[in-house]
């Protein structure tokens, strides 16, 4: 089968497509063939070996000292499952799934194997490159709004990097859970986040955060820009800050109302976010799709540091 594979750290240059080996799938098992699959932030980072602040050797002991313990990377996908181990029942060939691989990454190719509890089922009305972008950054969000601030109606939510793929998320599942969003983005962007259900939107070029006086309930940084003591001053009294992205030091003092950490990956999660794209109540934000071909230039995009909303590379066909 075909995969994107490095054997080294470095620029997008360093990923290739070659053939390999097709994975076979254990017992409690599936083999998918990937239809589409997100290169996200985490791809990135762990191509570059660029990691938060103070997470360069515990990353480098996970992912590889020297060079990657596992060449193909890619987290979270979609496809058609292609066979079933011995101890599965209740997938079949042919079924539509998705989910995501946790650290055995290796989605960044035809096929890929994965236990079955970690398969979620795409519903016809999604899209596999919907479901593929949707996931990492769908699944992040609702774990910090609504399992560690517990989001309900009327409360305020300030949303840092709200173009990206966990800020787009973020904005549309804050107004699901009936609060008021402010997006921090670029002009650019505005009538995106807009549209996506922000009532205010603040340009990070222009003053930002610094310049506003306002106090909201939430604040969810997806950046990894705003430092805790600068969070916690646009906080109200009861506020809580949610770090997305944050180096060893600030994720060792968030305690008290600042909450840091790796999301889960649930299918729970899986399957209610894809129903709220089944049913039109939020839409995945995709920037480009990519052929598994054009991988490189899909990581190149992601380094930029500008995509909005996810990156894709459709797989197969």
């Amino acid at each position: 089968m075909l995969a994107a594979v490095m054997d080294r750290y470095g620029t997008p240059d360093v990923v290739r497509v070659a053939e390999v080996a097709r994975p076979v799938p254990g017992a409690g098992e599936v083999l998918v063939r990937v239809r589409a699959s997100a290169v996200t932030s985490a791809d990135s980072r762990i191509r570059g070996a660029r990691f938060p602040a103070g997470f360069g050797v515990p990353a480098r002991l996970m992912f590889g000292v020297v060079r990657p313990r596992r060449p193909t990377l890619g987290g979270s996908f979609s496809g058609v499952v292609e066979q079933v181990g011995s101890r599965v029942g209740d997938v079949a060939p042919g079924d539509e799934v998705c989910g995501m691989t946790g650290l055995s990454l290796g989605a960044h190719a035809e096929y890929v194997a994965v236990r079955a509890d970690r398969l979620a089922r795409k519903p016809a009305e999604v899209t596999h490159e919907d479901a593929a972008g949707l996931l990492f950054g769908g699944s992040t969000a609702l774990f910090f709004l609504r399992d560690k601030a517990g989001l309900g109606p009327g409360a305020s939510v300030l949303v840092n990097g709200a173009s990206g793929a966990i800020g787009t998320n973020a904005v549309q599942l804050a107004r699901h859970f009936g609060a008021t969003v402010t997006a921090v983005t670029s002009a650019a962007n505005a009538e995106l986040v807009s549209k996506l259900g922000a009532e205010r939107v603040i340009d990070y070029a222009d003053g930002g955060l610094a310049a506003t006086t306002e106090r909201f309930d939430v604040v969810l940084d997806a950046v990894g820009n705003l430092p805790i003591d600068s969070g916690r001053r646009l906080l109200s009294t009861r506020g809580v800050l949610l770090l997305v992205v944050a180096g060893l030091g600030e994720t060792l003092r968030a305690r008290g109302n600042v909450v840091a950490g790796a999301a889960p990956e649930r299918v729970s999660d899986f399957d209610l976010l894809l129903g709220l794209v089944a049913r039109g109540e939020i839409t995945v934000v995709l920037d480009q799709i990519y052929d598994l071909a054009g991988i490189a230039d899909a990581h190149r995009r992601v380094d930029t540091g500008h995509k909005v909303g996810n990156v894709v590379v459709r797989v197969t066909r």
